[in-house]
Formats: structure tokens, sequence, C-alpha cells
């Protein structure tokens, strides 16, 4: 069925690029990760840029903590295509290295970089070669100052962090900037970004940082962001889990989907089973995800077990399925199309599934086209 547009009201925020991505203004809000191979191991880094990107993500960050994988972050710039961020914390001089081979933005904290004339040297590098900056605040690294000011984190401190590292970039009169106030805890980081989000007008990257494993670090980051992502707040997002950097961007799609704010693949609506099911629902679903992977086209997918709800959720969805004895219905576009027996049925549901997502495509493409020659 058609993407319905999401009801949600975003934040207005300036525009930046990042390489080629917009963030900010009414650009789609991106989705990265960051890697955690050694960056000193170009294969291993390039190898998992390249997973990520598979799985979606728009922009990718790179730890840089020394010189020499300064020159190893070049090569890995070199090998890939998609936006990359360095990761620089205290020496500036990795900053002006990275800058000079490529970057598409810089991860700092302006406030690390002690000496005044170290951040002009840096600001004025990211001016000449038009490098937005990230400035990035979280809550485990917060000043000694504002720690014993607040005698611990909270959203307050945060801010004014913030604040002050974005008021050392206004001294120079640098604009081209976002900025992160990440927390571990939940309302801490949403109060913070909330409280952010009136006081400056440059995109918000978004994050519950250390969220935690799969399961949890999901569970936390989905309530933390989804949170500000209804307020409207949010032009770029990562979410920060234990796990494969793909699972992130995974878990950042479901997120996006699931508020209407992007689409991108498939979106499965499955029953969670009973004893009424005529097939094995969950490990159909479970199956059917893993295979399905690679389709990027939008497709809304229902597989439901029995006739109780399967035919109003077929009837509302790309490519739908309804348990049925001894045949199972297929619908397509939301209409009763023909039966399937329960012979191989994940082999048949793959093979027409991406027969319907292929001629979806072809669908969106000719939409695309008229469009364009209507100027």
């Amino acid at each position: 069925m058609n993407f319905q547009q999401s009801p949600i009201k975003r934040r207005v925020s300036r525009q930046i690029m990042v390489g080629d991505v917009p963030v900010g203004g009414d650009a789609p809000i991106s989705v990265q990760t960051m890697t955690n191979t050694p960056t000193s191991d170009v294969k291993k880094t390039v190898e998992q840029i390249e997973s990520v990107e598979r799985a979606g993500a728009d922009i990718v960050r790179v730890s840089v903590p020394s010189l020499a994988e300064a020159e190893a972050f070049g090569e890995i710039k070199r090998r890939t295509k998609i936006p990359l961020v360095a990761d620089i914390h205290f020496d500036h001089k990795i900053a002006l290295r990275v800058a000079d081979l490529g970057v598409d933005c810089l991860r700092i904290n302006p406030g690390n970089i002690s000496r005044e004339e170290r951040l002009r040297e840096v600001i004025a590098k990211a001016r000449d070669l038009n490098i937005p900056i990230r400035i990035g605040v979280n809550a485990g690294s917060l000043g000694r100052d504002l720690l014993r000011k607040y005698g611990e984190p909270n959203a307050e401190a945060l801010v004014e962090s913030a604040m002050r590292n974005v008021d050392r970039l206004d001294k120079y009169d640098f604009q081209n900037f976002k900025v992160s106030v990440k927390a571990s805890e939940v309302f801490m980081a949403v109060d913070a970004y909330r409280d952010l989000a009136k006081r400056i007008d440059q995109p918000l990257h978004l994050g519950i940082t250390e969220a935690g494993g799969f399961r949890s670090g999901t569970v936390k980051s989905s309530i933390g962001l989804g949170a500000l992502l209804l307020d409207g707040i949010g032009d770029t997002m990562r979410i920060s889990l234990a796990a494969d950097p793909a699972e992130e961007v995974k878990v950042a799609w479901d997120m996006l989907r699931s508020l209407r704010l992007r689409t991108r693949g498939i979106n499965f609506i499955a029953c969670p089973s009973c004893s009424r099911q005529n097939f094995d629902v969950i490990s159909t679903v479970n199956e059917l995800e893993r295979r399905l992977e690679d389709i990027t086209t939008p497709l809304d997918v229902s597989i439901i077990g029995c006739i109780v709800n399967g035919p109003g959720e077929a009837k509302i969805s790309d490519f739908g399925l309804t348990g049925g004895a001894p045949s199972n219905l297929i619908y397509l576009d939301g209409v009763p199309d023909h039966k399937i027996s329960q012979e191989d049925l994940v082999a048949t549901l793959e093979r027409e599934i991406r027969q319907k997502a292929l001629s979806k495509e072809k669908q969106l493409a000719s939409v695309e086209a008229q469009i364009i020659a209507k100027g």
C-alpha cells in the first residue's frame, strides 16, 4: 500500500552537509553507526563499513585516536564511498590531518582542545574545506567543574557543556555544526535534548549512549529516541548497542519506519501466534526476515496465521498471507489473489514477495519518472 506521511511536525533546523548527505532542514533523518574494528586494520574496517552500508547506514563514524590511525583513515576513505565522520579527542593535529585526507565531518568536543589557538586552527581548516563539526557531549565525560557544580551528571550539566562549546564556535562565526547531548539514562538524555532544541537551530544528533546489549539497548533507545522523534526533535541518529553495528542500523530504520519518518525495505506485520495458527508463524517470519534483508523497496508484508485478523491486515498490505486449512490465501495489494499449500511455505513466500517487490520497484520508478517529466 502507499506509504503514509508521518503526522509528526519536525523542529525547524539549519541544514548542513555531511559529504553528500544533508542533515537538518527538510532532509530525511539520517541513520548513523560507528565501526568497532581497529582503525589500523583497514581491510576489516572497510568490510564493516560496507556491511553497515548494505544495512542502510547513511553516515559512518570511525574512531581516530592517533596520527598513525589518521593515515589508516585516509586509506579507508579512499576505499569507501559513504560519508565518514572522524571521532577525535584531545589532539588537534589528528583533526587537521584527517581534514586533509578527505573526512566528511569532525566529531570533537571543543572543550577537549585546551589551547585557543589550536581550536582556532581546526575551525579555520574546517571552514576552508567546508567540513562540518559535530559537538559531542556525553554524560560520562563531563568537565570536572560541571560535576562540582551539579554534583553528578544531569540534563542541565549536559546542556551547559553543549552551550559552552557552541559559544566557542560562535566566537569564530562558525555555524556549520551539529550537536549531541548523550546519556545512558533515558530521562536525562530526553530532558537535555528538549532543552537544547529550544536554544539553538543547528541540527541535533540523537542517541542514548551506551544503551546496553541488543535487547535492552533497543528498548532504551526506542523509548528515549521515540519520545524525541515524536516531539519532532532530531535530524540524524545512532542507536548505540553492544552488538554488530549493522544491527544498530536495522533498529534505527525500524524506528523511523514505525513513525512513518522514513521507509526502506520490508515492514513485516505478523501475529504473535496462538493455537489457531495454521502454520508456524514465528519461524516463518524470522526466516523471511533473514532471507529478505537485501530488499530495499518499501513493502508492507502481513503474515497472519489464521482467518481472524488475517484478512483485515492483508487488505492494507502490499502482500498478505492468511493461514487456512488446507491452503493459505495470498493477497496482493489488498485483494485475494491465489492459494498456496503448506509445502515449502517459506521458499514459496520468498519467491512471491521478491516478485512483488520487483513489481513495486518498477511502479515507483515509473511514478518518479512522470514527476521528473512534469518538471
